[in-house]
């Protein structure tokens, strides 16, 4: 009955079942590279938020991993050492199976059930089974599927318990008029996103408050103040920024839905979330050292779960302190006309979200690669047609953390902090996480 019920799910995807001819096989790495690509377009399309793309990332590629690393008997679960997970399933023993393909299947079974405009991911995942299809024996090829679905089903029992749930029926953040507090930003004075996100359950770290930060300068009239001149070297510094800052500060916006105005009409402009470009990193590096397809599958899941966990420890803190963002003070203070150079992002401002997540996912690339890893950074060339040259992930991270001070959305102690909290956190959780046997 089993096997009667995995051929009707084959079936259903559009495939045939009965004489296939071969279909050109794809490296095993590769696949999983183009995998996580489509996912990216997908995120981008959807306009998730920061934080929740980071989940989006996490839970796909830990059930890619745990379906793949069987494949190589040196690599132990990471799911298994998280907080949540029960026992991971295991693959039969004495049985052939194709763990790239279960891989995919367990990747796509978790991407389905986080994200909402699948059709087209689906039509990608379709030509990938249909690859193996062509390629396997009917035994071999339905076993690894139900492999993978077993993983991902695996997975998603702690997904759907993380307080991800909980968190969508959240009411409005509107922040308050308080002194030196958070409140919305032009030109669009959003709601606060994601402000629940200090409460999600966290992969590794025990506690969103584990890695605390000294707090912000506290408000103060006096002209002399460390809370005013923070703001008025922002304002100085927009105005004095050379070529290459200009281009620092494009490089690493990464907001994911910028709202354009032109006159009365307004347009949003898609792009990668600042976790993606981190994943986009990831790949360049897997592929620049020729990674097999195990190890860069625990490239992804680390680099995933650096970035999800940096962002919990870090909304924590923005939600807490509730800091006032630069372009309202210097509004206020300084000059009534004065905008950033990037776009605000409507939450609260210390610390730096993106030096934070950058400082932890460069930590953990760091420790897979290596330091002094030199690469071309393409990871935005198709959306924005630059790229940028590096000769460490931890080089690129510091980059990454003043490109939001020179695009006027940050104060400089704001992204300093940010990036020591996301170091901490990837150190952390490298430290943490016993990875093989």
């Amino acid at each position: 009955m089993k096997y009667f019920k995995v051929v009707v799910v084959v079936c259903l995807l559009g495939l045939s079942c009965g004489k296939r001819a071969k279909i050109q096989m794809i490296a095993d790495a590769e696949v999983l590279h183009q995998n996580v690509d489509h996912l990216t377009q997908l995120i981008i399309y959807d306009a998730f938020t920061p934080p929740v793309a980071s989940r989006i990332y996490g839970y796909t590629s830990l059930a890619a991993f745990e379906a793949i690393r069987f494949k190589d008997a040196k690599y132990n679960s990471i799911a298994e050492q998280i907080a949540g997970f029960k026992t991971m399933p295991k693959p039969q023993k004495g049985k052939k199976y194709d763990y790239t393909l279960a891989a995919s299947k367990a990747f796509f079974t978790v991407a389905y059930k986080v994200t909402f405009s699948v059709d087209t991911l689906k039509k990608y995942e379709n030509q990938v089974v249909s690859m193996y299809q062509s390629n396997l024996d009917d035994s071999t090829f339905l076993r690894s599927v139900a492999f993978g679905e077993q993983i991902g089903i695996a997975v998603l029992g702690r997904a759907d318990n993380d307080g991800y749930a909980k968190s969508r029926g959240k009411v409005r953040y509107l922040g308050n008029n308080d002194n030196g507090k958070w409140r919305p930003t032009p030109p669009d004075y959003l709601e606060g996103v994601e402000f629940c996100w200090g409460a999600q359950q966290q992969f590794v770290l025990k506690s969103s408050k584990d890695f605390p930060i000294p707090p912000p300068p506290s408000f103060s009239k006096d002209k002399k103040s460390k809370y005013f001149k923070q703001a008025f070297a922002v304002y100085e510094q927009s105005k004095n920024l050379s070529p290459d800052q200009l281009q620092i500060a494009t490089f690493w916006d990464d907001n994911p839905f910028v709202i354009e105005h032109n006159g009365h009409t307004m347009f949003a402009n898609k792009k990668i979330t600042p976790g993606g470009h981190w994943i986009g990193i990831t790949a360049i590096a897997c592929k620049k050292t020729k990674a097999d397809a195990v190890k860069s599958a625990q490239a992804y899941a680390l680099t995933s779960i650096a970035l999800y966990d940096a962002f919990i420890s870090c909304w924590e803190v923005k939600y807490t302190t509730a800091y006032i963002r630069p372009i309202t003070v210097i509004n206020e203070e300084i000059d009534p006309n004065w905008v950033s150079m990037l776009q605000t992002p409507p939450f609260p401002e210390f610390p730096s979200g993106h030096s934070a997540i950058s400082g932890s996912a460069a930590v953990m690339l760091t420790h897979l690669f290596g330091d002094n890893f030199e690469y071309m950074d393409t990871s935005d060339l198709r959306y924005i047609g630059i790229q940028r040259h590096f000769t460490s992930f931890l080089q690129a991270s510091d980059e990454t953390s003043i490109s939001r001070y020179y695009g006027g959305i940050h104060f400089r102690n704001s992204v300093d902090q940010g990036s020591v909290q996301g170091r901490q956190v990837g150190e952390y959780i490298w430290k943490t996480l016993v990875l093989r046997n």
